[in-house]
């Protein structure tokens, strides 16, 4: 007898959104959420994966994998050029006035960018262009990739220069020099953190994980509150900016070491920056996949999130269908196997619509990013709907030390979508160490 055919994909998504609609219905009428998603039932560390519990009752999935090493090894090798090699002068004074102007003069060495090597996915060199800060003033937003170490005068704003005599509101002068070096998997004090965004999970890193885990590296990935195996409180305090920093602090002071290189992706990127700023010493390089630019996080008061956390339910399968589209550059069954892998977008109604409306962080504005003397690595897939590559832009030009990497096969989810590609940049950066040649240092001033 012949196996009765599949039924097709319009009955599946239809009994999908009737089962979806009854649930809603449900918690409406009964005053129910539904059901969160919950740690497992062992707390045990088991094939790299343990469980932290950062506050009572908040607990955390973590993926650790630890290199085993048959001699231990010293922080990295001796070579040519001694305790200076590879030292940058990070020297920039960042002014803001009182009509929202804002003026950064690059003081310090000026940082090449022509290491960076890779190749995009359609097999073109990917250059990455250095970009004079005081040339921006007269060119448009909307460039090519773009990276902007380099020495000059940034100015972010449409009055003319002669009025820049006034008073201003704030001055920042950054004056520090950081040793930026090459890290391999066999160095002993090298720690690599990934952090995802909205919706995903650890999982969604997993060609990264195993990768950089088969290189020596040791890596650290958690998941978010509420994503993943993580605990999922029900009260949307526990899913503001500040609750799930904070969550990142714990993982971070738990694992870190002397050479920390961070890698976010989306929301995840803000996490980044927020260690970065607050561990200057010991954040070693970031690295910002489609992070978007730098503008500080304010909910929208006009979003479908907003709506009550039943009716999100209900229209669950419609937000998974449009983060599909969104999110990859094609939307074949390939790019289904890899969501449903990823364990992204996989989150209660609840979760999502208070890590929507927890997104509040003022502080983390451009002056917050200018301050940053890391040197930071964006990546963004050209597809992106959620950010426009204009955002990355602006964020390369903000940042000190920073490269912009365009994949033009990616889209949002770039790293599940080019994973050999994004592997690839990702270890040359961690490798790369600058070069800053003599007489470098003398920025010009206006």
């Amino acid at each position: 007898m012949p196996p009765s055919p599949a039924p097709p994909l319009a009955f599946i998504a239809g009994s999908i959104m009737l089962n979806s609609i009854t649930d809603g219905l449900l918690c409406c009428l009964m005053g129910k959420t539904t059901n969160a998603v919950g740690p497992l039932d062992s707390v045990e560390s088991s094939n790299g994966y343990s469980f932290m519990e950062v506050k009572p009752g908040r607990i955390l999935r973590v993926r650790h994998s630890m290199p085993h090493r048959l001699a231990p090894e010293g922080p990295e090798e001796t070579q040519p050029g001694g305790p200076e090699r590879g030292t940058v002068h990070c020297k920039r004074k960042i002014t803001v006035y009182r009509n929202g102007q804002l003026v950064i003069e690059n003081l310090g060495d000026a940082v090449r960018s022509e290491i960076l090597h890779c190749q995009n996915s359609s097999g073109e060199p990917n250059s990455t262009v250095e970009l004079e800060l005081s040339d921006l003033a007269s060119q448009a937003p909307a460039q090519g990739p773009a990276g902007t170490p380099g020495c000059g005068t940034r100015e972010a704003a449409t009055a003319p220069g002669k009025r820049r005599k006034r008073k201003p509101k704030k001055v920042i002068n950054i004056d520090c020099k950081k040793q930026i070096t090459s890290c391999k998997g066999t160095h002993s004090d090298v720690v690599l953190f990934f952090i995802h965004g909205v919706g995903g999970s650890l999982d969604i890193w997993k060609e990264q994980l195993d990768f950089f885990a088969k290189l020596g590296y040791e890596v650290v990935a958690p998941d978010l509150a509420g994503h993943g195996c993580s605990s999922a409180p029900q009260i949307a305090a526990a899913y503001t900016f500040y609750a799930l920093a904070e969550d990142m602090r714990a993982v971070f002071k738990r694992y870190a070491k002397k050479r920390n290189i961070l890698i976010g992706h989306s929301y995840g990127v803000s996490f980044c920056t927020f260690l970065a700023h607050e561990y200057p010493d010991l954040v070693h390089k970031v690295i910002m996949i489609n992070g978007g630019g730098p503008t500080a996080l304010e909910p929208s008061l006009c979003s479908i999130f907003n709506m009550p956390t039943c009716v999100l339910h209900c229209l669950s399968p419609c937000l998974a269908w449009s983060f599909l589209k969104a999110g990859f550059a094609r939307q074949g069954a390939k790019e289904k196997q890899l969501l449903k892998e990823g364990n992204a977008f996989n989150v209660s109604s609840f979760v999502l619509r208070a890590m929507m409306s927890g997104q509040y962080w003022p502080e983390g504005d451009e002056v917050y990013h200018a301050e940053l003397a890391v040197p930071v690595l964006l990546v963004h897939g050209m597809h992106d709907k959620f950010v426009p590559v204009e955002e990355d832009q602006r964020m390369a030009e903000i940042l000190l030390i920073a490269f912009l990497k365009v994949i033009d096969e990616g889209s949002h989810m770039v790293m599940m979508e080019c994973p050999e590609t994004v592997n690839t940049l990702l270890h040359e950066f961690i490798l790369w160490e600058p070069e800053t040649p003599a007489g470098d240092g003398q920025g010009e001033k206006k």
